[in-house]
């Protein structure tokens, strides 16, 4: 009898997979950066897609220097605040947080996302973070920013999304100076990242709801004989009568999408002022007319329109050379069909 063998249906990473804790997704790794101090991250709002007509510029592709059309994701950009700066202190257990210290004036809208304390001494707290950096006990400093997306015609909502962006480059002191110098003022995405670099794009994904094996895993449809009852959707075993477990690779029902993911090197095409030179006829679906300044990445990204979306500098990326991209044309024919 022949043997038979062939590759499990579905991959088993980030199992289990379950609903994110939260629709802000979360970094445990920045990129390292040895320049002048500056902030490693931005936050944005997913738009929609379109696609351009560009010179090829990869080295020894097939289609080097000629026009190519290429799917690309905008994203509303508008500028974030930073509400204060923390600093991460290091021992034996790890790292924690050790003080923070937050701006003079806050947008009362950040108070429906927070609440503050109402005895807050902010020169009481600067002084022990100043302090803290002068004796060597802060290992690394963090900016509190919020998006505005009361500003963007788009998402329908006011409270803001609250997020740590890390403070990296020079040594422990100069990123305090670049931290007091940014506290309380607006930030933008070029100050981060510039045309044609590459990036990490990082959202929540659609979720889905609770789906079957068949569909969250990709297992096989049972066979007529097999299928008896309505049950051609069902898996074959759930495993062995001895030992009596069900094992945590068997594929079996429940949440599919809501989940963290990132797409790492993504290619930053361009990043524009006036969001009305680029929305269709009629608007984005689902979306509508952008406004603001944007940001056009090369490809598809994480979760459905009007999702936050986080950009960070790109992790796994080696040398390259930045190169600036011809982009020749962009569509704004309506989407409307």
């Amino acid at each position: 009898m022949p043997k038979i063998n062939r590759p499990r249906r579905g991959s088993l990473a980030y199992s289990p997979r379950k609903r994110a804790k939260s629709p802000i997704p979360k970094y445990q790794s920045w990129p390292v950066y040895t320049g002048a101090p500056a902030l490693q991250g931005f936050a944005g709002y997913k738009v929609g897609m379109t696609h351009v007509i560009m010179v090829d510029d990869h080295k020894d592709s097939p289609t080097e220097g000629k026009e190519i059309m290429v799917p690309v994701t905008i994203i509303e950009i508008p500028t974030m605040k930073i509400a204060a700066i923390r600093a991460y202190a290091r021992d034996t257990y790890g790292k924690h947080a050790f003080t923070e210290c937050w701006a003079d004036e806050l947008d009362s809208v950040l108070f429906r996302r927070i609440t503050t304390p109402g005895d807050y001494d902010r020169e009481t707290a600067k002084k022990k973070f100043a302090d803290a950096v002068a004796a060597g006990m802060v290992a690394e400093i963090y900016a509190l920013a919020y998006t505005q997306p009361a500003i963007i015609s788009g998402v329908p909502k006011k409270v803001p999304d609250l997020m740590e962006i890390k403070i990296s480059g020079g040594d422990i002191v100069k990123q305090y100076e670049f931290a007091q110098s940014v506290l309380g003022t607006e930030i933008r995405l070029d100050n981060t990242i510039q045309t044609g670099a590459y990036a990490d794009i990082t959202a929540i994904t659609t979720g889905k709801g609770t789906q079957g094996p068949a569909k969250r895993w990709g297992t096989a449809l049972r066979k007529r004989k097999h299928s008896v009852g309505g049950k051609e959707r069902h898996i074959g075993t759930l495993g062995p009568w001895n030992p009596h477990h069900v094992r945590w690779q068997v594929p079996q029902s429940g949440q599919l999408g809501y989940q963290q993911r990132t797409e790492f090197n993504k290619r930053v095409l361009k990043i524009g002022e006036n969001g009305l030179e680029i929305t269709p006829k009629g608007g984005f679906l689902h979306y509508g007319v952008l406004k603001n300044p944007y940001v056009i990445i090369k490809g598809s990204i994480p979760g459905p329109v009007k999702r936050l979306v986080r950009i960070r500098p790109a992790i796994r990326l080696g040398e390259h050379v930045v190169r600036i991209p011809a982009i020749q044309f962009l569509s704004v024919q309506s989407k409307q069909g």
